[in-house]
């Protein structure tokens, strides 16, 4: 009868392969083999993949000799080897299997005898070992197709360097434990990667291990203690082959080294720089000793002309003094003159106070004014009638003390700029002009000097910090900044100097005009004091005390209670003035706290 033989294509051929494979049924295998009359059996043998290698040679190795044999070879890769990957050689083992399994050759009707058995002992050994990542690792340390051949230092080598060293170097990176491994390079490398290179091949750590060639297994001791001399044994002969192969590694470096010729072109580069500093090092000397003698001739020089500058100088010396003392003497007879003016004319003055300050405004102007000034002044004075010679007094009063004004803004100014440098130099509180000061700080400072006087531990520390925790400017200001700007308002602000001194010229009128002995109660308390309302004396701040601790905070109607035992005192009063106090006292404590903290 005539068979005609169908075979899938498609979709269909791939659902095959996978079930021939996998050993997976399904309908389409049960109404393929009723089409093709055949068992699975035949259909595995038709999709045998040719396989890589001869296998002639291979059929009558040993089972018990497996440690000399090729696996690779036996598995059917030996032309992949370590490239191949763990997929790659199970689909070999599987293919191996497929042919040499001494149940599917007798299934295609083949002999099967002694030779075979062994083979394909042979080959479940090979997957045994290469199907396992650690033994695998082991028989690739040692596998027989290795080449570990070093080249010589010989001429041939330095000539050809590059073509005898980079496929050595290739052949040995793959054994090192690190993946990124630098390459040897060309003729155009730098210095930085040729000794980045030699530099990772002298402490190259490779990964090969040499349990494979174990002369005895320690599983096959019979106690104990000979498995751990077995044990013992192998470990010597490992840390011994391993120390071979780091000698070999650093054989093939220090031969490569010997034989590069970038070294040698770095070397005399290294040389001729060195050379070319220590000329320019002698030159550079010779310069100097050059520009000393330059310098000597010129002092030599110098001296001899100062020493005429100064014979010649003497006389004019001389001159110059006599005229200073002449012009010093004009001026001082012109003060005396004007002196002698202004008291002739009363100070052109209608009051005593008036005088006392016009008599003061003539010091300022024979401080201030030139001779020829004084000079002009006098005569204006003396030509004018009374009224006149007034309004010309005033006007140059006026007009000096407007240039003592503007003098003072102008070093202000300067001041304020420079205290700016040295501020946004020292890159403290922000740089630049973020330690400048803007009004609401000035008028923090100014509160907080009078809220901690002359006297207070750590002052200026504690007043940093009350400004820093009230500020809204966002710039933190330290002690010294606080120092630096007292001074500077109390040194260069006219106004803030004016205050000061109308201050103290009032608490010393009062200290003049009441009576030796007064009831320390009448006194305003100045400490809290504010500015339109009301002082609170002494006695009413202790009556507020009292009435404080005597009607505690749950008594009914408590604040009227307390305003009846202050008189004078209203409600508001004594609520706005105990507010007034929790306030600053807890400004103090804050202040105090940060102060010990920055500590």
């Amino acid at each position: 009868a005539l068979t005609v033989k169908v075979e899938p294509v498609g979709r269909w051929f791939e659902a095959r392969f996978k079930r021939q494979h996998h050993r997976t049924s399904g309908s389409l295998r049960d109404s393929t083999q009723d089409v093709t009359g055949e068992d699975s059996e035949s259909e595995e043998e038709e999709d045998l993949i040719e396989e890589e290698e001869d296998d002639i040679g291979l059929q009558g190795l040993d089972p018990s000799d497996w440690k000399s044999q090729d696996h690779y070879a036996v598995l059917g890769i030996s032309k992949s080897r370590y490239r191949a990957s763990d997929d790659d050689v199970k689909k070999a083992y599987k293919r191996r299997v497929l042919r040499y399994h001494p149940d599917k050759k007798k299934a295609r009707g083949e002999d099967v005898g002694e030779d075979e058995h062994k083979f394909f002992s042979c080959i479940t050994r090979a997957f045994e070992i290469l199907g396992n990542v650690t033994k695998r690792r082991a028989y690739d340390s040692v596998d027989p197709e290795i080449n570990d051949d070093i080249p010589e230092v010989d001429e041939d080598s330095k000539s050809n360097f590059f073509e005898v060293f980079t496929e050595v170097f290739e052949r040995n990176e793959r054994f090192s434990t690190k993946k990124s491994v630098p390459k040897l390079g060309d003729e155009k490398s730098t210095w930085e990667d040729v000794d980045r290179f030699y530099e990772f091949w002298y402490a190259f750590d490779s990964w090969r291990e040499y349990s494979y060639l174990d002369e005895e297994e320690k599983e096959k001791g019979e106690s104990r203690e000979e498995r751990k001399w077995i044990e013992k044994q192998n470990k010597v002969a490992r840390q011994k082959r391993k120390k071979e192969e780091v000698i070999r590694i650093r054989t093939l470096v220090d031969n490569a080294h010997a034989c590069d010729p970038r070294i040698k072109r770095f070397r005399d580069e290294e040389k001729k720089r060195k050379a070319d500093e220590k000329r320019a090092k002698q030159d550079a000397i010779k310069a100097a000793a050059l520009e000393r003698e330059k310098e000597r001739f010129a002092a030599e020089e110098t001296i001899r002309l100062q020493k005429e500058k100064k014979n010649r100088s003497k006389s004019q010396a001389l001159v110059a003094k006599k005229e200073k003392e002449a012009h010093k003497k004009a001026l001082r007879k012109v003060k005396k003159q004007l002196r002698e003016t202004c008291k002739s004319n009363d100070y052109y003055a209608e009051n005593e106070e008036q005088k006392l300050h016009n008599m003061q405004e003539v010091e300022m102007l024979c401080e201030k004014l030139s001779h020829t000034r004084l000079t002009a002044l006098i005569e204006n004075l003396q030509t004018n009638s009374e009224a006149d010679a007034v309004a010309v007094f005033q006007k140059e009063v006026k007009l000096v003390n407007d240039e003592i004004e503007k003098e003072k803004q102008e070093e202000l100014m300067k001041q304020r700029e420079s205290q700016a440098a040295k501020d946004g130099g020292g890159g403290g509180g922000g740089g630049g002009k973020g330690k400048e000061w803007n009004d609401e700080d000035l008028k923090l400072l100014i509160k907080a000097v009078n809220l901690f006087p002359a006297g207070t531990g750590q002052r200026y520390e504690v007043i940093a910090n009350f400004i820093n925790s009230h500020s809204t400017s966002g710039i933190s200001r330290s002690a010294k900044d606080v120092i630096n700007k007292t001074k500077n308002l109390q040194r260069l602000d006219p106004s803030m100097k004016e205050a000061v001194n109308k201050k103290a010229f009032d608490k010393f009128e009062q200290s003049m005009s009441r009576p030796k002995k007064e009831d320390a109660s009448s006194n305003p308390s100045e400490r809290y004091a504010n500015g339109g309302e009301k002082p609170w004396t002494t006695e009413e701040q202790k009556r507020l005390e009292q009435a404080l601790k005597t009607y505690p905070a749950q008594t009914a109607e408590r604040w009227d209670k307390i305003a009846g035992a202050v008189p004078n005192r209203s409600k508001k009063e004594c609520m706005k003035r105990y507010k007034d106090l929790v306030a600053i006292i807890k400004a103090k404590k804050a202040a105090q706290e940060q102060a010990v903290k920055a500590k």
